[in-house]
């Protein structure tokens, strides 16, 4: 079920104040400062693999984002504008507009705060450094990153697309997630690091993808090492959200506590995800 993008309704969620005030949003009126997300993790999580909103309607939200596509066929990786679609099988595609997208997260892009980084050993160190600067800035806000250096090694992973009926998403990682390992590899990272009250919405904490510079590879990264570059932080203080118009999306339960099935798409490989 497909509707008028301009008809949707979005509810903004100023952050900290969490408001709960209502307004509509087009993409002619999409606010620079603010981070917009299409449905939440949560729905993700229990198998809504589904979707109203299109990657063309994704594009005018934003040029810097994450998500996914219908069927959870593949992770995506939005840079300066272009929707790319890192699919199971390693390729990577620029997105069809017409694709309609279950979830992502997408928002205008500005160097804020810069942070050199240097001999970064692993994912964890990584997020260390970023977790101070936040807590410098300000542990409440929202911030999308971009890093683009050569990555020492990565480690990211990719699916294959579901059919109806979805799976939750977890089950759809275990059977079609594959996984990819790339060493002395130049490319961006995107990242979203989301506020602790978001745990409900979103995923607290970071969450990144990656692209390589020949736009060959890319997907969700789950290991990353470098030995240099400078990360770039969009500090962003108001969340929109825009709510699928579709009935099977209202059917879910979306108070439920998926937090451990997000943990684990988050970061398990797929052995760990098998045990």
């Amino acid at each position: 079920m497909k509707t008028n993008f301009k008809k949707k309704v979005a509810l903004a969620l100023v952050a900290g104040l969490l408001t709960g005030s209502v307004c509509y949003a087009t993409p002619s009126v999409a606010e620079r400062e603010s981070l917009n997300q299409v449905a939440l993790l949560q729905s993700l999580a229990q198998g809504y693999f589904g979707g109203t909103v299109t990657v063309r309607d994704m594009r005018s939200l934003g040029d810097t984002g994450i998500g996914t596509f219908e069927g959870l066929n593949g992770e995506m990786i939005m840079l300066d504008g272009t929707v790319y679609q890192a699919l199971g099988d390693g390729r990577v595609l620029v997105a069809d507009d017409k694709v309609a997208v279950p979830y992502a997260t997408v928002t205008y892009f500005d160097d804020d705060i810069s942070v050199a980084l240097k001999d970064v050993e692993n994912k964890e160190a990584f997020e260390k450094i970023l977790n101070a600067e936040v807590k410098k800035c300000g542990e409440n806000s929202f911030y999308m990153i971009k890093l683009h250096t050569e990555f020492s090694s990565v480690l990211f992973r990719s699916e294959y697309g579901s059919q109806k009926p979805y799976p939750t998403l977890v089950e759809a990682l275990k059977g079609k997630q594959t996984e990819f390992t790339a060493q002395n590899i130049e490319g961006t990272l995107v990242g979203l690091y989301c506020p602790n009250y978001m745990a409900g919405l979103n995923s607290p904490g970071w969450h990144f993808h990656f692209i390589s510079d020949d736009r060959e590879q890319g997907g969700h990264i789950l290991e990353l090492s470098l030995k240099e570059g400078t990360v770039l932080l969009d500090k962003t203080d108001k969340f929109t959200m825009i709510i699928h118009d579709d009935p099977q999306f209202h059917q879910f339960n979306l108070a439920k506590d998926m937090s451990k099935d997000i943990k684990s798409a988050e970061q398990d490989t797929q052995m760990e995800m098998n045990k």
